[in-house]
Order: structure tokens, then sequence, then C-alpha cells
């Protein structure tokens, strides 16, 4: 599939660098006394001078990438439907990427889930015009302060204007310029506020953080997610979808559907290593020595999350 080449070593090269650099830098105990930057400051100080890259999918639909989480825009004569919306000082580059793609305004906008790197550009992008979905729980987090540890940071409420009117409380399917668009709701997984999006006639699925495509994913444990619940989501996705369908995950290059169930084989491997060695009564300390990752590092441990974070992640999740 020549026009969904990787780009994984271009694709917001200043942001994956500063996620790295930032997730690396984080306390890993807290009783660790020295308090680095937050990451989230780290990645917007990236996402501010990052350029966009555009990647052409199947047919009107386009995927955006270097405004922290990938971004799809599907354009039609009705104008322009986006999944995620980045982070907000991406704007000035972000916006005429979008336009470049086809006339016609924003209409409809449809977050992932709540985290500030696919909703943090919500104010403008409603501003120019566009109707928000998303799940209950991303209105719900999106409204109030929340606190992510495992970034040392708290999200103020976002701007009214960023908060999503239409909630989406079951599966939907809404028809955009002769195109047809499933919303599909998924249990505590990444967070407590997942959905992903399919677009029936390209065969194109846009998963936000469900999926991270060749590198370890961010699990938030404080705020619903879970391990074992990345591994059911991942399952039912997969059940879903038909081999042929191109996958737009929330960071990584354009993937495949085997992409996705080597991501799943690699979540259910690490989480029994990780699970099996926690049944002795090791420690988390002890857990990240033993390297339950190892036979996973070479594809997956050379990104934002390293192998003993992702252990760490794995082990505070295990219920």
């Amino acid at each position: 599939m020549k026009y969904l080449s990787s780009n994984h070593g271009r694709v917001g090269t200043a942001v994956l660098a500063a996620f790295a650099v930032a997730f690396v830098c984080a306390p890993l105990h807290a009783a660790d006394t020295a308090k680095p930057v937050s990451p989230v400051i780290k990645i917007n100080e990236a996402a501010a001078t990052t350029p966009i890259d555009t990647t052409p999918l199947r047919g009107p639909l386009s995927m955006l990438s270097g405004s922290g989480g990938n971004i799809t825009v599907l354009v039609g004569k009705e104008g322009k439907l986006l999944v995620d919306a980045g982070i907000a000082v991406s704007r000035p580059r972000l916006e005429p990427a979008i336009t470049a793609l086809g006339k016609g305004p924003i209409k409809y906008l449809i977050n992932t889930h709540y985290h500030w790197d696919h909703t943090d550009g919500n104010p403008w992008v409603h501003e120019d015009g566009a109707t928000i979905l998303a799940t209950a729980g991303t209105v719900r987090r999106v409204s109030t302060s929340t606190r992510v540890d495992d970034w040392d940071y708290t999200f103020k409420p976002m701007a009214k204007a960023g908060i999503p009117t239409d909630v989406v409380k079951a599966n939907r399917t809404i028809r955009f310029d002769g195109q047809t668009v499933e919303i599909r709701l998924i249990d505590p997984s990444h967070t407590d506020t997942d959905l992903y999006v399919f677009f029936k006639e390209a065969n194109v699925a846009s998963l936000g953080d469900l999926f991270w495509n060749g590198v370890y994913p961010f699990i938030d444990n404080e705020n619903g997610g879970g391990i074992d619940g990345m591994i059911k989501a991942n399952d039912a996705i997969l059940a879903q979808l038909n081999d042929d369908v191109v996958l737009v995950p929330g960071h990584g290059p354009v993937g495949t559907k085997k992409q996705l169930q080597d991501f799943r084989d690699m979540l259910a491997g690490i989480r029994d290593n990780v699970a099996a060695l926690k049944k002795q009564g090791k420690s988390r300390d002890e857990v990240i020595a033993a390297k339950p990752t190892a036979k996973y590092d070479a594809v997956y441990g050379h990104f934002v999350i390293d192998p003993d974070f992702f252990t760490r992640i794995v082990y505070d999740g295990l219920k």
C-alpha cells in the first residue's frame, strides 16, 4: 500500500522526542526528591514549533501528525469532519494543514478520549463552527480539574467553548458527505472515556490511544484505564474489523490489522509476565528488574514509554 508509506521516523519528530524525554524523566516513585518539569509542559513546548505532516489514507480521508495525538480529517462538499483536535499551540500550523486538504468549514469534531493531546484544540475548532462529540466520560473529565500523577500535572477545566455538547451515550452512526461514520464506544481501557471511529466506505478506523503503533502505550490507571481493559478493547476491535482495514493510531504511523494484533499480543504477553511475578509477591521494583518486557523491547521499547515505565504501568494497573 504505497499511499500508506510509513513516516514513523519523521512524523512530529520534536513532539515525539519531547514525549520520550518527558516520560523517561518522570518520577517513578512518590519518594523521589527531584521534581522534573511535567511532561505536559515539555510536550506543549515542542508542539509549539513542530511542523504538521499529512498522510493520505483512502478516499477523502487523511491523517495529520505533529500536534500530540494523530488527527483524522474527512473532507467533502459539506465541509470537514475531524477525529481529535491535537494541542492548542499547534493551531498556527495545524489550521493551514487542515485548510490545504479542501474547502469548507469544520462541521464536526469527534474526541476519542479526554487526554489533552487529543482535546486541547477543542476550543478553537468549536469557535470555527464545529459541533464536538464525545463520551460522557470525556465531557466529565474536561469539565473539571483532573490529576494525572504519572505526568505530575493537574489539568484545569476546559474553556466552555471546548466542552463537547453532543454526548455519545451509545454506538452511533452518522452520515457525512456520503460517508457512513460509525462511532463505537469502548469499555474502560486506555481511560474510562474511550471511543473509536470507523469510516465504513473507506474501511478506515481511527482508534485514538487504544492503539499505539509499534510503541509501548500510556495507560491512565488513575482515570479508569487498565491493562486488562486495554486487552479486552483490542480484542473487541479486532473482532469488528476486516483484514484490509487501515488504522489511524493515537501515536505512531498508519497501521494494519496485523500490527494491531501484534500490539494486542504484546499487551497480553507482558500482562501475563508481570502478573506471574506479582503473584509471587515481588515488589514493583523487583518486577521491573526482572525485565518482563524483554521479548518485546526491540520493537516497542524505543519511544515515549520505555520498558521500565511500561512495566510499572502494567504492575500498577493489575487488580
